[in-house]
């Protein structure tokens, strides 16, 4: 009997390891570059990312959400994600400007798809809020479509950029 407890207590234990759990958002520094160019962050507006890697001390920041869910569709990744977050934009200062630590759990986010926006590389954006009403509020002045992290199309973030396109730059 002494046994089956000790193999049921070495199991347990083995599976709170399995769950560890994710660390917490990281705030944007001045000084962040994004993970693609090696740009500086701070230096383009709307709204931003962050993975975390499992044993990577740092996230990986992205100056677009639209490049960031690019990274997480690419079969080739450095080492398993254990979180990702976007800004809120619903909460953000403005566009310019979209707020150091209003981070969100993107998989709990909405995502306003198709608007008529460039994000920081000037490139359509995918824009995240953490209230739908919010989304809903954009995509009545810019247009879109609201959706899940899960549903957004290839389309939208792999696809070539038309830098033609005349975008909105929101206030």
């Amino acid at each position: 009997m002494k046994h089956l407890a000790l193999i049921a207590l070495i199991a347990l234990a083995a599976c709170k390891e399995e769950v560890a759990e994710a660390p917490d958002p990281v705030d944007l520094t001045p000084d962040a570059l994004s993970f693609f160019c090696q740009m500086n962050i701070a230096e383009h507006g709307g709204p931003k990312g962050q993975i975390h890697l499992d044993g990577y001390p740092a996230p990986l920041f992205f100056a677009q959400v639209r490049d960031m869910v690019a990274y997480l569709k690419s079969p080739e990744r450095d080492a398993k994600i254990t979180a990702v977050y976007v800004s809120d934009m619903g909460v953000a200062p403005n566009w310019r400007q979209p707020g150091i630590s209003n981070w969100i759990d993107a998989d709990g986010a909405t995502f306003v798809v198709g608007a008529d926006v460039a994000g920081g590389m000037g490139a359509r954006e995918v824009v995240p809020f953490a209230n739908p009403t919010d989304a809903k509020a954009f995509i009545g002045q810019y247009g879109g479509t609201s959706l899940p992290l899960s549903e957004i199309p290839d389309t939208e973030v792999l696809g070539p950029v038309d830098l033609d396109l005349i975008l909105e730059t929101p206030s």
